[in-house]
């Protein structure tokens, strides 16, 4: 009894094996408690103007799964909405997960035996020469077959479980690339409704300087009547509202691109006019920018979490070419019945079986085996290397958002005040103008200089915005944070 319980041990340690190659280890955090070299101010500059609030940091806090409800805006929320419904990119990553899921399915399949059934009818004719296999003698017969054949090869070295780990890996580098194209298309649209939004300020800043200079040019033209200018004056004006007019057909244009933009990231066709439209006006700066720590980023960032993956399923591989270097077990086994009539099968002296087992050592393959194995620890280092850049990219994209929401701000409170005093001193130059104080050139001058001043603090206004956009994504987006996909469905488990 004791023999055979140590037999029955052995075999099941002999089929159950164990998985050769190195198992993966989760890359450790990075150290650190800040993203910049330099300590930034807690606090950012405010302006006297719309979109120049202060803002400032909650460290530690992670960044909200509806981040861009933030933004205080309903016509954004409702386009996003729509577009986690209907954005083929999106629906396109959920069907490639939904790919390599069953990929995982399929690869499971090889841990049970394999079971096929045959029924094969063949009509034969022996040669007139040779003795016939029949007992009447008869040459030309019908052999009908039924047979079941059961093949199971036992994973001894975990060459399957390697495989099975590595495809794994590979679906939930697929989830959180899901995950990334989610993020990239909410962060998209709300980066192009705030560049939206800033073209239409920008439009409206340029007819006001339009209707500006006509007013001024026809104020001239009623001096000229009365002999107190002269026709060089009036030309000048002319090619000053001439240039102020350049500027309104690019933005024009741009505004009609970006509509066009702004549908097809909602996954409709640009000829379909979206409702939604977006003003400065209606957007709510976030005061409070949430500012997770260092050492959760690498998990919040699902391009970070994606290569991980793929890192992992690397490390799997070599598993798998090492486990093909070892012996390989197959277990055979076959049972049927054969007959000359159909109506016999499986009658008394018509049946028929077999046991086998193969045990196959490869000796030879031209090197292809071994360089197999090296190529798969290429591709481990190289996945390594690419976890490592993009955690570095990462840690990039955060820094230079921060440096961009400091500076960004101090660039609108300047903006502000080269507005205001562009504005008093067009005004100052248009009245000494009129008391013949100065010549119409210092005019023009203040008039350029007022006209850029406006466009440079609705671009400020508009980048303030997008540096919050930029943050929330650099952040990982809150994607960790949310129980489901909103128009996706829920989060996948991992299998």
């Amino acid at each position: 009894m004791k023999w055979a319980r140590a037999t029955f041990a052995v075999l099941i340690t002999f089929v159950s094996g164990c998985a050769v190659g190195p198992d993966f280890k989760q890359p450790d955090a990075p150290t650190g408690d800040r993203y910049t070299s330099a300590l930034l101010t807690s606090k950012t500059a405010s302006a006297p103007v719309h979109g120049g609030a202060a803002q400032h940091f909650v460290e530690g806090k992670d960044v909200p799964a509806q981040w861009w409800t933030l933004f205080g805006s309903p016509a954004l929320d409702e386009l996003i909405e729509s577009a986690l419904k209907q954005n083929p990119n999106l629906q396109a990553a959920e069907a490639a997960l939904r790919v390599a899921q069953e990929n995982v399915a399929a690869q499971r399949g090889s841990y049970f035996p394999s079971v096929d059934a045959h029924l094969m009818p063949t009509r034969q004719k022996v040669a007139d020469i040779l003795s016939s296999p029949l007992a009447d003698g008869s040459t030309l017969y019908t052999l009908h077959t039924a047979q079941l054949n059961i093949t199971y090869m036992p994973d001894v070295f975990g060459a399957n479980r390697r495989q099975v780990e590595s495809l794994i890996s590979q679906a939930d580098a697929q989830d959180f690339q899901r995950d990334a194209a989610y993020l990239t298309l909410i962060s998209n649209i709300a980066a192009a409704a705030i560049q939206e939004a800033s073209l239409r300020a920008q439009i409206k800043a340029a007819r006001d300087i339009i209707a500006l200079s006509e007013k001024q040019l026809a104020l001239m033209k009623k001096h000229q009547q009365s002999g107190q200018i002269g026709v060089a004056e009036i030309a000048s004006q002319e090619a000053a509202l001439a240039q102020a007019q350049m500027v309104l057909p690019p933005l024009e244009k741009q505004l009609a691109q970006q509509r066009d933009l702004l549908a097809v990231l909602a996954g409709r066709f640009p000829s379909e006019d979206l409702v939604q439209k977006f003003e400065l006006s209606t957007l709510t700066l976030p005061e409070e920018l949430p500012l997770s720590l260092p050492s959760r980023l690498v998990e919040q960032r699902p391009d970070i979490r994606a290569a991980e993956a793929q890192w992992h399923a690397a490390c799997a591989q070599i598993g798998v070419a090492k486990a093909n270097r070892f012996p390989n077990l197959t277990l055979t086994a076959s049972a049927g019945s054969t007959a000359l009539d159909f109506s016999k099968l499986f009658t008394s002296g018509t049946g028929f079986w077999g046991i086998g087992a193969d045990l196959m050592q490869p000796i030879f393959r031209g090197g292809t085996l071994m360089h197999q194995q090296r190529a798969a620890e290429a591709a481990y280092d190289q996945a390594a290397s690419q976890y490592r850049a993009t955690v570095l990219l990462a840690f990039q994209n955060v820094a230079d958002t921060l440096h961009a929401i400091a500076t960004d701000a101090e660039a609108l409170r300047i903006a502000v005040a080269a507005e205001r005093a562009a504005y008093k001193s067009l005004v100052t130059a248009r009245r000494q103008w009129e008391i013949n104080n100065i010549s119409y050139t210092a005019v023009l001058f203040s008039e350029q200089t007022y006209q850029q001043a406006v466009i440079a603090l609705v671009q400020a206004q508009a980048n303030r915005f997008a540096d919050a956009v930029a943050l929330f994504q650099a952040l990982g987006g809150g994607w960790l944070n949310r129980s489901e996909t909103p128009g996706v469905g829920t989060r996948t488990d991992r299998l």
